[in-house]
């Protein structure tokens, strides 16, 4: 009896898992602050969907309606990415930056965890490292040291949420918003780790999506350890790749012939800067600079004069623009304070044995220093998860949806190139490539691939299987011509624009 009563009960939980969403009564009101443009309503979703009798949770969604509606091509939910990013704003940059909010009623949402939604708070932990690109092996057990801190940090805080902070049960309130919005199907747009949540969401709820856009995809392998590790990598790429662009313009930099020199420069400039730093600058600020600078071809120039300024023993006054690039490399990891990021990265499991962290981080942080690779090998709080997933990453299939897009930039360091053909072939999806290219998320910024985007989710027109668009454009320094030296003080101000033109995620 008591076995028959068991598997009854397993069989409800799949019913429930399965059960489609009911529609709710939704309240648009206008949202709040900077986002008044937009209409906000709130959401209840069950915490575990297995046991929706045991609480709720809001879940905060953004609006912005279609403007023709003689013309209106249903509903297009959006997100960000992260994992941990707001998705409120979405809809006010999609529509600023292309023609869909002409089509489309834009729908954006703060995930499960996050933002207005009810949150995953973690406590701030005790700082036990500090951030080295390059620690001795005796740092190690303070980076371990510190993420296990943290994770206690969000165990202490984190209450009931965190076995459900996770991508199945975000892609099941995406579900819930698509019921509440009185749609049968949903189109989506996702970046980043966005690529990754709408692909679950095909594989669990095939019949209720329509058209998708998978921009600067996940690889479906590399959940979650591989991805950080192939983001290593990927800097390093982008380096060699300026490094050669550099040697062919010894004329115009004076930092060596070849990308062999080139490199040799920079470690004679980060082995000076452990002696003696310039001002506030030293090598972890220098691999940093040279990562985030490297990804960028239209910044290239700027980060060949940093490094000359540098070896002259000159502060550069873009110590600024540096920081700009510093602040961008934090960026992704900002999220983690939310305690979304390390939760949703713990749905998989990692190694738990700290010297495999320790084995790679000897590695890394020696072919992979630019960018912060040391710290993509290190330990995570996933490393000492304290809390029990409720359900394993779904295996990701595409069977009764439309075609898809997926678009991948060669350079990308977010989300390293391989997978984007991946997660094409894996869906069976066409793919964009945007060549020379080192930026995270071109739908809305790529001109190339913002055009062939709009024909797809406007005029229904897939394009090709598989097709190139250029990425932004090299500096134009004709190889050996002495270039014209940019005056440090508006280096700052020349990387701050241009960062400032690039996607908030």
């Amino acid at each position: 009896m008591r076995r028959s009563l068991s598997v009854a009960l397993s069989l409800l939980a799949v019913v429930l898992l399965v059960t489609p969403a009911r529609a709710q009564r939704v309240v648009w009101a206008p949202c709040p602050g900077a986002l008044a443009a937009l209409e906000c309503a709130t959401l209840s979703v069950p915490l575990d969907y297995a046991h929706p009798d045991q609480g709720t949770i809001a879940v905060v969604v953004s609006r912005r309606q279609a403007t023709d509606s003689a013309h209106r091509k249903g509903v297009l939910l959006i997100n960000p990415g992260g994992p941990g990013g707001s998705g409120l704003s979405m809809p006010r940059y999609v529509a600023d930056h292309t023609p869909l909010g002409q089509y489309y009623d834009l729908v954006g949402f703060d995930p499960r965890g996050v933002g207005a939604s009810t949150a995953l708070r973690c406590l701030t932990p005790a700082a036990l490292a500090s951030l080295d690109s390059r620690p001795s092996d005796e740092e190690f057990a303070g980076w371990a040291a510190q993420a296990r801190e943290s994770e206690g940090a969000c165990e202490r805080a984190g209450g009931g949420l965190r076995p459900f902070i996770d991508t199945r049960d975000t892609a099941r309130d995406m579900d819930q918003i698509r019921a509440a919005l009185g749609v049968g199907k949903i189109n989506y747009l996702g970046y980043s780790y966005g690529t990754y949540l709408g692909a679950v969401y095909g594989a669990l709820f095939p019949d209720r999506l329509n058209l998708s856009v998978l921009d600067s995809s996940v690889h479906p392998e590399w959940i979650w350890r591989q991805q950080f590790l192939e983001q290593a990598a990927a800097y390093r790429s982008d380096v060699d790749a300026w490094a050669s662009w550099v040697g062919d313009r010894n004329g115009a930099f004076g930092l060596g012939v070849g990308r062999a020199a080139v490199l040799a420069t920079v470690e004679e400039i980060a082995g000076a800067l452990v002696k003696s730093p310039v001002g506030k600058f030293n090598r972890t600020s220098l691999d940093g600079a040279v990562g985030e600078g490297a990804r960028y071809r239209p910044l290239w120039s700027d980060l060949a004069q940093v490094l000359v300024a540098v070896r002259k023993g000159k502060d550069p006054s873009v110590a600024d623009a540096v920081g700009a690039g510093m602040a961008l490399a934090q960026r992704g990891l900002d999220v983690m304070q939310s305690g979304v990021f390390d939760t949703v990265t713990c749905e998989a499991d990692w190694p738990g044995d700290p010297s495999t962290y320790f084995q790679d981080m000897r590695t890394y942080r020696a072919e992979y220093p630019y960018g912060f690779g040391v710290l993509r090998s290190a330990p995570t709080t996933c490393t000492y998860r304290s809390f029990k997933p409720a359900e394993a990453p779904a295996t990701l299939v595409r069977g009764g949806y439309p075609v898809g897009v997926v678009v991948q930039a060669e350079g990308d360091t977010q989300t390293a190139y391989a997978g984007g053909p991946a997660m094409a072939a894996r869906l069976r999806d066409n793919l964009i490539t945007v060549t020379d290219e080192g930026a995270h998320g071109e739908y809305g910024s790529n001109p190339c691939v913002t055009e062939k985007i709009n024909r797809y989710l406007i005029d229904g027109v897939l394009p090709d299987s598989s097709s190139l668009c250029p990425g932004a454009p090299r500096p134009n320094v004709a190889a050996d011509v002495p270039a014209v030296p940019t005056r440090a003080a508006t280096l700052g101000a020349s990387i701050r624009s241009y960062l400032s033109g690039l996607p908030p995620f």
